[in-house]
């Protein structure tokens, strides 16, 4: 008889573990040797910031200091609206903290039909579907739409999340210079005309700042057979009549130039969560094919409904949206001023991108910015087009006189200490 331990010692060992020819996270060592590099300078991770507590729409506390907030994409100031809190809190106490299923299952509470009821009302829209994120909406939309043997025609500096929309699907890519109507008119005029086309432009360009020339640029998707989806993420809410973005400011109509919007509500409405809205008649099968909104959780109901409250709030917020376009015109014209390069020649929205040489140079002004008590964004390629470096502002309606003023003269010594501007 063999007792325990000898049989144990009997067993073979375990084999040595065999390192795999390539190790699957070596493709990031660029990357990774790029961001301890920098960290080695003495810089903070500016992709690594917390808000330790965030006291209003345009000041928190970060890094135990109170900081203005001028990156943030709060573009009417809706987080702290009394209404839309409230609105939450109740929703909350009646609902529950989530949902537990998607949209086609048990997802669909009370307050996901009231947003979608907002939209369609902001919108003048026949349909309006929302989704868990905006980036989910453009997954979603665009590799439902278009399939296997049809087209989608994008502008070569378009959103990641359009760009991973494209890659879900399986329809052929095709590219045109930004902003290029020629161009557009041109890759168009090279396809075949019998398949499906869908030509996906945003209103606003998040990086720099400018404006797409959609009334031009859907004339010539129309001319060639084109439907159009355009995204006013960073638009909604103070371009327009009514606030419906770039494509109403430039005179544009919902189904007769436009097929789809797609939308977030990460900014001017001030919560999260992601939408599409159309007038196609056929715009519900939708629901049934799109596998982004089918087969992930909805969105908490707390959520929901802050996020209905703003939009309907937001369709009459004239004070709201001239006092934005107010505080970007002063931001823009004063950096321009002081001698800095922007990403466009005058405030075309409530972005104000500043350009500098190098990504050394863009972080320690990012850092001395941020140590005076100003956040801002600083973004770099891929995110931005080749070669830019830039620290990109958002202007909020809510940034009070005092505010710009004090965001001027922290951009002003920091500009030139790191030799940006003289």
């Amino acid at each position: 008889m063999t007792d325990a331990g000898s049989a144990a010692d009997a067993l073979p060992a375990d084999p040595a573990p065999v390192a795999p020819e390539r190790d699957l996270f070596s493709k990031f060592d660029a990357l990774i040797a790029e961001r301890e590099a920098l960290l080695s300078s003495g810089v903070r991770d500016p992709f690594g910031i917390v808000m330790e507590r965030v006291l209003g729409p345009t000041t928190a506390v970060i890094r135990g200091r109170e900081t203005i907030l001028a990156g943030t994409y709060n573009y009417m100031g809706m987080t702290f609206d009394p209404d839309v809190i409230a609105a939450g809190k109740a929703a909350l106490e009646t609902f529950g903290s989530g949902t537990n299923g998607s949209r086609m299952l048990n997802g669909t509470f009370r307050d996901h039909v009231e947003a979608e009821e907002a939209l369609k009302a902001f919108y003048g829209a026949t349909s309006a579907m929302v989704f868990s994120t905006g980036y989910q909406a453009n997954l979603g939309i665009i590799s439902t739409i278009a399939g296997r043997g049809e087209y989608v025609i994008l502008d070569a500096d378009s959103h990641a999340s359009i760009y991973d929309g494209c890659k879900m699907g399986d329809a052929e890519i095709v590219r045109f210079r930004h902003n290029s109507v020629a161009d557009l008119d041109k890759r168009l005029g090279r396809l075949p005309t019998e398949p499906g086309k869908l030509v996906v432009l945003e209103g606003v360009y998040s990086m720099m700042g400018d404006l797409a020339p959609l009334r031009e640029m859907v004339a010539v998707s129309r001319k060639h057979g084109a439907m159009v989806l355009v995204d006013e993420a960073h638009s909604m809410g103070f371009f327009g009549r009514h606030g419906r973005g770039v494509y109403e400011e430039q005179g544009l109509e919902l189904g007769r130039d436009v097929d789809f919007v797609i939308g977030t509500f990460s900014k001017s409405v001030g919560t999260v969560g992601g939408f599409c809205i159309s007038s196609h008649p056929k715009f519900e099968a939708m629901r049934l094919a799109c596998r982004p909104y089918i087969f992930t959780a909805s969105l908490p109901p707390s959520v929901v409904a802050t996020a209905a409250t703003s939009i309907r709030k937001l369709m009459d917020a004239q004070g709201k949206r001239e006092q934005l376009w107010r505080n970007a015109r002063h931001l823009h014209g004063s950096l321009k001023a002081l001698g800095f390069r922007l990403g466009t020649e005058a405030a075309d929205s409530a972005i104000v991108a500043v350009i500098l040489d190098t990504q050394e140079q863009a972080v320690a002004m990012w850092q001395a910015l941020l140590e005076a008590g100003l956040y801002v964004n600083v973004a770099r390629p891929p995110a931005t087009p080749a070669g830019l470096f830039l620290l990109r502002c958002s202007l909020c309606a809510e940034h009070t006189a005092d505010q710009l003023e004090r965001i001027v003269a922290m951009f002003a010594d920091a500009g030139r200490s790191v030799g940006a501007i003289n």
